[in-house]
């Protein structure tokens, strides 16, 4: 199957929600597409800036990850996350990354839509969907900063200025949590959905308990991004492995285990997005 478009990977997901996890390794994005292939659903698999830096340059892991999704049976996109740097976005779209989110939530608002909006007016031109973030002020984690929230007629504005496809709101998530507490602003989310005219993405949902994702899709969201929660079973897995041989040595004998576990909760997480 050839890459789908996400705007096509959207409609397929509806009335559900769209699944998007996060790469680090290739074992994330062997275990998201088997999920999907299982699942029957699309998905997204992502890739962030800070995997990016981790890996020294976005090529290697983001031509496996094209290459994954293009001979999957399921259908799938790959994404660029929070990239803030303008030549990431050219770097990922020369590479055949067709859908980009420009990160510039940290900087102040008027800042936010200039740039938010060059990059947009350069990926449109280029086929490429883009998803912006809207974010509070110097804050370390932008929109999903503790005790942030997107303002509707604000988000309205900006999407109407800056052009973008999509955007990223603050309605009570917060990155990379460990624990699944966070309460979502569900009211929010709907008065959001009812006046910005495109797709609303949560960030921060490895913090939302299941009940609590679905009824954000309820309420109108609907791209899910999840990162944290697979490195955390994966990470358990590995541990477990390691735990039960003091000799082992073979990295494919303790990753074999975590890509399952990436994989079963990936699936999990598709199905429950699209009840």
């Amino acid at each position: 199957m050839t890459l789908m478009p996400v705007s096509e990977l959207i409609t397929t997901a509806r009335p559900g929600g769209l699944g998007a996890f996060n790469v680090i390794t290739l074992e994330h994005a062997e275990a998201i597409a088997g999920a999907a292939e299982s699942a029957k659903l699309p998905v997204m698999l992502q890739l962030s800036e800070n995997t990016v830096n981790y890996h020294g340059s976005i090529a290697p892991i983001a031509l496996a990850c094209l290459r994954i999704a293009a001979d999957s049976t399921a259908a799938i996109a790959v994404h660029l996350d929070h990239a803030t740097s303008f030549d990431l976005v050219r770097a990922a779209v020369d590479l055949g990354i067709r859908s980009v989110m420009y990160d510039g939530s940290t900087l102040d608002y008027t800042a936010n839509v200039a740039t938010t909006a060059e990059v947009a007016r350069w990926c449109h031109d280029h086929g490429v969907f883009v998803e912006a973030e809207l974010g509070e002020v110097g804050g370390k984690d932008g929109a999903h900063a503790p005790g942030v929230r997107t303002d509707p007629d604000e988000a309205v504005e900006f999407v109407a200025t800056t052009g973008v496809d999509a955007l990223a709101v603050a309605v009570g998530s917060s990155h990379a949590m460990h624990t699944r507490t966070a309460e979502l602003d569900n009211d929010l989310i709907s008065r959001l959905a009812a006046k910005v005219p495109v797709p609303l993405v949560l960030h921060g949902s490895s913090g939302v308990p299941d009940e609590g994702l679905r009824a954000a899709v309820e309420h109108g969201m609907t791209k899910i991004n999840i990162a944290t929660r697979l490195n955390v079973l994966a990470t358990e897995a590995i541990r477990a492995t390691l735990a039960g041989s003091s000799d082992l040595s073979d990295p494919r004998k303790y990753l074999k285990p975590a890509r399952a576990a990436v994989q079963s909760e990936v699936e999990h997480l598709l199905h429950l997005l699209a009840a």
